[in-house]
């Protein structure tokens, strides 16, 4: 009898200790890794097979206080699918914890502002892996925009630029869904007090937001921008807008590389050399800056720009002074690339003129030889208001 009892008692006191042990375990934090760890939990993994994981990778010293966690915990929690980040030392219940609540990475995808759906699908392929024709099917599907903007082709100028964290596996639909959100509370935060002034509404303040956040990167200067453009609509002139052929080149598959003639012969609606008015549609995702200029464009006089050299831009009223303007631009770019010619042989160089059609978009004036020829043949037919040529 007393033998039976010593047994018994020695079998309670082994499991009272492997029960503190497991105990002790459980609530002792760890970290056999250095940096941090992603972990995957595959759907349909089983526990087991995921606690030997955690080990592997040192995420866990030993798998029963997790396991032993897992089976008190069921059926009421199960491990959930996804991503998860481990950078710190953990107990196995705050690993156990972190795996039922769903507590995924969400990784950070940068969204420039002035990107368009092509940019933006290259962006989440590369960080998430989405699938960049299927994202540009969703994007395509205007029926989310409809109460905003009736006449929206697709969600281009909706998805807003930002800076967005998704989780391993989110699909391409949630993704622009979530961007088309985000537009949706700034325009309801940040412009609840104001009414686009353009005729057509959000979709010609949108589009008009577009061209602006495409031709300058200088926040002062896009009213300055967005009032040139709202001026030529008011007297019918062209826009003459380049970003708008080279959106018409994406949209045509073909490369958008520096423009030439037959770019801007090339017959697309968005091509606003061959037709007056706005594109049909934003041609990019615009900041709220370049929004907040198409709501309140600066007055003004000027109906022409072209590039300072220096980031920015010089307006002009007149075809004539534009014209000094652009010849004086020229005079700049090829001293300039003189200077960086002759530093990179150690000697002075002395700089060719670069013809317009041989520059690299965003460094092509606008208001150049050609512009001026055409300027002046619409002159000789009477044209009044298509007379001003190209602006920069």
């Amino acid at each position: 009898m007393k033998r039976r009892l010593l047994l018994l008692l020695s079998l309670l006191a082994v499991a009272a200790a492997g029960l503190l042990w497991a105990a002790h375990d459980f609530v002792s934090p760890y970290r056999g890794y250095a940096g941090s760890q992603l972990f995957v939990v595959e759907p349909g993994e089983h526990a087991a097979q995921v606690a030997r994981r955690l080990v592997s990778q040192g995420v866990l010293k030993r798998r029963l206080p997790f396991l032993l966690g897992y089976c008190i915990g069921r059926p009421r929690h199960a491990l959930r699918a996804g991503e998860y980040m481990f950078d710190r030392p953990l107990r196995p219940f705050d690993v156990y914890r972190k795996l039922v609540q769903g507590d995924v990475y969400l990784h950070p995808v940068i969204i420039p502002e002035g990107s368009d759906c092509f940019d933006i699908a290259r962006l989440l392929n590369q960080k998430l892996g989405i699938d960049p024709a299927l994202f540009l099917r969703v994007a395509q599907q205007a029926g989310a925009i409809r109460d905003l903007d009736p006449r929206a082709p697709s969600l281009e100028g909706y998805l807003f630029p930002d800076t967005y964290r998704f989780a391993r596996g989110v699909s391409a639909a949630t993704a622009a869904l979530t961007m088309l959100a985000r537009f949706r509370h700034i325009v309801a935060t940040r412009l609840g007090n104001q009414r686009p002034p353009l005729p057509g509404g959000w979709h010609a303040v949108i589009t008009l937001a577009s061209l602006v956040e495409k031709e300058t990167p200088e926040t002062v200067e896009r009213p300055i921008i967005a009032g040139v453009f709202a001026r030529r609509l008011e007297k019918g002139m062209p826009l003459q807008c380049d970003p708008t052929v080279v959106y018409a080149a994406r949209l045509d598959h073909r490369p958008a590389g520096p423009i030439a003639e037959s770019d801007l012969q090339f017959d697309s609606l968005y091509n606003t050399y061959r037709y007056t008015g706005l594109p049909p549609g934003p041609i990019a995702n615009p900041g709220l800056a370049s929004i907040r200029a198409a709501l309140l464009p600066a007055a003004g006089e000027a109906l022409y720009f072209v590039a300072n050299n220096h980031g920015g831009h010089v307006f002009a009223r007149t075809l004539a002074e534009h014209q000094h303007n652009v010849a004086r631009y020229r005079r700049e770019l090829a001293a300039l690339r003189g200077n960086q010619a002759g530093a990179a042989s150690g000697k002075p160089k002395a700089a060719a003129p670069v013809a317009p059609a041989a520059k690299a978009e965003g460094q092509r004036e606008k208001g150049g030889a050609k512009a001026t020829r055409r300027a002046a043949q619409a002159q000789k037919r009477g044209k009044q208001t298509q007379q001003k040529g190209r602006h920069p």
